[in-house]
């Protein structure tokens, strides 16, 4: 029972059509629920993978964990996927699992509202109103761009452009161009214009740390293995994850354990930066791993390149022609590019959905997101969130936590349809512990206390993103659905 354009109501809507959206859609399937649709505000699949195409975009997690553990690709061209090489795989895993035809591309949620008197959710998107009795949200938290709040930078006579919007029209050849931001996209895109523009002003606020990139090309004999061995690639991304879990030792059991790490990363930082006055800069003064830690050979040497020059006196406003600094220095530019990252806490959807009182989730969360095991919301029946708050896995793959959200909704649904409820809704008493858990456990974390201002803390200083302990402990407390953790209500 594919979405036809005609039908209006569904057992499940979901939001999304990237990571997240799709491996649900293909979980239903083989669930044997046909009756779906998702909706998608572009006009392909693909999510963050799609929309941003800047130079040198890549996946900083390895393409044997950065993949579905049920659609293993033996065909990645290198040891960290390719912004380019994910997209296809997401448009590979939609056709081959017949996900397609569910899809309604070019529909954006407006608003999603609960019904309580008919127990559904109603969707008003641009192509028309939708209901469903579950919502599934994957609209995932690097969807919106974060355009900082400037003076002025509305009023620049330039050409201007986020990283994730790249401007592929606009030639950089011989430009004066300015980059705001020197994060983990800003790390990847640098080294790519730096050779192409007359001369780069960097104007950066906090420095990141960075690693020595390990990623190299995938070996012919390789993918033969893998092809023919299939098990030889699980094997791989099960050594891989056990990795990255054990990174949650340095990060929240005992953060002072980062230094063995850090002392990796000041030894390449020295190395690839001879002059002392721009080392000092590039240095960070906080806790490795209070901030995104970044990978990247290329980086430090195109900051040392005598085309670029590092700002780190704070900007006072944008000019017509520029960027005046708070030393009074106004600094002429021709292109101004924001690598300033993504709304995560205030993310527009979230005044967008309504719940069973009418408040919409950025008034229930009053700046603080919070989901039981980072899925389901009190006051908001039949939500799941993919990927939700406090459900990121330190430095391991969000893919983990997309497939056990994911998991989870399926439990619930079976539950639901066996005990023939039409609502579920996390207790109140249920949702609050878990958050007074949560922040107790990420008290001590090197996010917490690592010394920096990052987007991972929201404008109340909550930390909102990371799941509190190991990925295990993840995947242990999403592989069933416990009814007694919530209300069920009949029809």
């Amino acid at each position: 029972m594919a979405a036809t354009a005609t039908r209006t109501h569904f057992r499940v809507a979901i939001v999304g059509a990237g990571f997240s959206g799709l491996c649900m859609s293909i979980r239903l399937l083989e669930e044997g629920i046909r009756d779906f649709v998702v909706v998608e505000r572009a006009d392909e699949v693909g999510g963050t993978w799609r929309d941003n195409t800047y130079p040198g975009c890549q996946c900083d997690i390895p393409s044997a964990l950065y993949s579905f553990s049920f659609a293993p690709n033996p065909n990645w061209s290198r040891f960290y996927p390719l912004q380019e090489e994910i997209r296809e795989y997401l448009r590979e895993c939609a056709q081959r699992f017949g996900v397609m035809p569910y899809i309604r591309f070019g529909h954006e949620v407006n608003e999603a509202e609960w019904d309580e008197d008919r127990h559904r959710w109603r969707l008003q998107t641009s192509g028309g109103e939708i209901t469903a009795d579950v919502l599934v949200g994957g609209m995932g938290g690097l969807s919106n761009p974060s355009v900082p709040t400037i003076e002025g930078l509305d009023q620049f006579e330039g050409t201007l452009f986020h990283s994730s919007h790249w401007d592929w029209d606009h030639d950089l050849a011989g430009d004066r161009v300015g980059v705001i931001g020197t994060g983990a996209s800003a790390v990847q895109f640098i080294p790519m214009v730096q050779p192409q523009v007359g001369h780069m002003t960097v104007f950066q606020r906090t420095p990141s740390w960075v690693m020595p990139d390990p990623d190299r090309p995938v070996t012919e004999l390789e993918r033969t293995l893998w092809r023919r061995l299939p098990i030889t690639q699980r094997l791989l991304r099960s050594v891989l994850y056990g990795f990255f879990e054990a990174t949650v030792v340095t990060t929240i059991v005992n953060k002072r354990l980062s230094s063995l790490l850090e002392r990796v990363a000041r030894r390449h930082l020295e190395e690839q930066v001879p002059d002392p006055v721009l080392r000092a800069k590039l240095t960070p003064k906080y806790t490795l791993g209070c901030k995104r830690i970044t990978l990247s050979n290329t980086y430090y040497p195109a900051m040392s390149a005598p085309n670029v020059e590092v700002i780190t006196e704070s900007i006072e406003r944008v000019t017509p022609g520029g960027v005046l600094t708070a030393d009074g220095v106004e600094h002429e530019l021709d292109t101004i590019i924001l690598g300033t990252g993504f709304k995560v806490h205030d993310n527009p959807a979230f005044s967008r959905v309504r719940g069973r009182d009418g408040k919409t989730l950025r008034e229930a969360w009053g700046g603080s997101p919070r989901a039981y095991l980072g899925t389901t919301i009190s006051g908001f029946p039949n939500l799941f969130l993919l990927v939700g708050p406090n459900s990121a896995g330190g430095f391991n793959s969000i893919i983990f936590t997309t497939e056990s959200h994911v998991n989870y909704a399926i439990a619930a649904l079976r539950t639901m349809a066996k005990r023939g409820a039409r609502v579920a809704e996390v207790r109140r008493s249920v949702y609050d512990r878990w958050a007074r858990e949560t922040d107790r456990r990420l008290a001590n974390s090197v996010w917490n206390e690592g010394g920096c201002q990052s987007w991972y803390l929201d404008a109340n200083g909550r930390n909102g993103v990371w799941w509190p302990g190991f990925m295990a402990g993840l995947w242990l407390r999403t592989r069933r659905f416990n009814p007694a953790e919530y209300e069920l209500r009949p029809a």
